[in-house]
């Protein structure tokens, strides 16, 4: 076995118990970043106002506003469209929020000492 593959060599860190704190650090913030985005709340709003959809961090609808001013029984199709078009801005916010969340972690794994050789960087 040459020098270079010798133990953990070979890019490998050879504290492996600084390695497990960094990971166990990460996974605690992860937690903590999912928990957050369990408990926030993303408001989208159509029609001007007239339709304001609320939704959780894990896309469960959590209340629905809707002006008296737009229920109009002629014209369902305008009331669904506005209703359709805050869910899925809001929807889209909690989308953005998390893939937020993501990229902070995917940048962490590159700082922790040791990881990116694994992957191939």
């Amino acid at each position: 076995m040459s020098k270079r593959n010798a133990g953990y060599g070979g890019g490998m860190p050879t504290n492996m118990s600084g390695l497990m704190k960094q990971a166990q650090k990460m996974q605690k913030q992860m937690m903590e970043a999912q928990e957050q985005m369990a408990n926030s709340e993303y408001t989208a709003k159509a029609g001007g106002g007239a339709v304001e959809v609320t939704v959780t961090g894990l896309k469960e609808v959590k209340s629905i506003k809707i002006d008296k001013e737009v229920v109009d029984p002629d014209d369902v199709e305008m009331l669904e469209d506005l209703i359709m078009a805050a869910m899925n801005e809001a929807i889209k916010m909690t989308d953005d929020a998390s893939s937020a969340q993501a990229s902070k972690f995917s940048g962490y794994l590159d700082g922790i000492d040791g990881l990116s050789g694994l992957f191939g960087k």
